[in-house]
């Protein structure tokens, strides 16, 4: 082989592998969330929701966002109330967005290499959770959760997933502090 079949062929497999790291991260569920340092989360025993702004679904997932966070919270302890007086006050945005994701394979044999890659369009969903202190009116807890959806497929499976994604964001709340 000579070197400029080599670095054509370094160079096509450098841009095949970065393809698939990309569409493999998008594939994932990503979880993250932060907190205000030496807050005393065992304080808040009640919460309430807010609206906080931002892009909101319809009624009905926006019941079933609710409800999911509702049975982690409980779980935890927690108790949901109506009044003003709550120790927390809980409030989410959502988004959808279209991303493109690249799809490569790949072979090699006898030193030639051959490759191709196709695109597709998938949404991809983010809800973003925030939790205040009334009494401070200051963020004490901040947590996302990004995954790709099909807002087509089945309403239970969605579900589930959903639950899944709530559990997953909530799995360390409250926060164990040094």
């Amino acid at each position: 082989m000579r070197v400029g079949q080599s670095s054509k062929f370094f160079s096509s497999a450098l841009v095949v592998a970065l393809l698939l790291v990309s569409a493999g991260r998008l594939i994932a569920q990503d979880v993250r969330y932060n907190f205000m340092p030496r807050t005393d989360f065992s304080k808040y025993r009640t919460y309430k929701w807010v609206n906080i702004g931002g892009a909101r679904p319809d009624q009905i997932m926006d019941a079933e966002i609710k409800q999911s966070v509702d049975s982690q919270l409980a779980s935890r302890g927690m108790t949901k109330t109506d009044s003003d007086k709550a120790d927390l006050y809980i409030g989410y945005q959502s988004a959808v967005e279209q991303e493109t994701q690249w799809d490569a394979w790949g072979s090699r044999s006898f030193g030639m290499g051959m490759g191709s890659w196709t695109s597709s369009t998938i949404s991809v969903g983010t809800l973003v959770l925030d939790m205040y202190d009334p009494g401070t009116k200051q963020l004490v807890w901040t947590g996302r959760a990004t995954k790709t959806i099909d807002p087509s497929s089945n309403h239970e499976k969605n579900l589930k997933k959903l639950d899944k994604a709530i559990a997953k964001l909530l799995k360390n709340y409250p926060p164990k502090q040094e």
